[in-house]
């Protein structure tokens, strides 16, 4: 649980199967997450935007799946953060998976399909248009409660886009 009863912002519940590329659940995988807070700050010290920091949300978080691949966190919904000068990315949560036989981890997105921001992420439209849906969790609401759920399939035809991290400069 990232989230505490101080925290602001709007409760959300992120849940999901890692699975591989014949559907088969990965039971040992670490999910973990990071994101800003609901106002698009991170808690980092190289994010000194002008949005306000929330002392009761660290926003990082790790989950180990189950033994049906599932894995879940109960956070809340981040605001936009600032791509460059004059646009926003839109609200996201960045995904890395940790699974045994992997020799690297892999990293990725969830975007929210109910942000009208979403189709205009500019990090989002560097992802072949046919793979964009892979990053984009399915919204569920029961008694109030909204969850997202988002699979992340390791490899095969329906596998989630990664994204490789950026090599520093020679």
């Amino acid at each position: 649980m990232l989230v505490q009863p101080e925290t602001k912002g709007t409760r959300i519940r992120i849940e999901g199967r890692v699975v591989d590329g014949d559907g088969a659940p990965v039971p040992d995988a670490l999910v973990e997450i990071w994101q800003a807070n609901a106002a698009g700050r991170y808690n980092h010290p190289l994010d000194e935007g002008p949005s306000p920091l929330d002392p009761f949300f660290l926003g990082f978080g790790r989950s180990g799946t189950e033994d049906d691949g599932r894995y879940w966190f109960e956070t809340v919904k981040p605001g936009a953060v600032r791509f460059d000068k004059n646009r926003l990315q839109a609200p996201h949560i960045s995904v890395t998976v940790f699974a045994r036989g992997m020799l690297n981890h892999v990293a990725t997105r969830l975007y929210f399909p109910d942000d009208p921001e979403t189709e205009h992420d500019p990090i989002l439209h560097l992802v072949p248009e046919e793979r964009r849906k892979t990053l984009i969790a399915s919204r569920e609401e029961a008694g109030g409660a909204v969850t997202y759920r988002f699979d992340v399939v390791l490899r095969g035809a329906l596998e989630t886009a990664f994204f490789q991290a950026a090599s520093a400069p020679a």
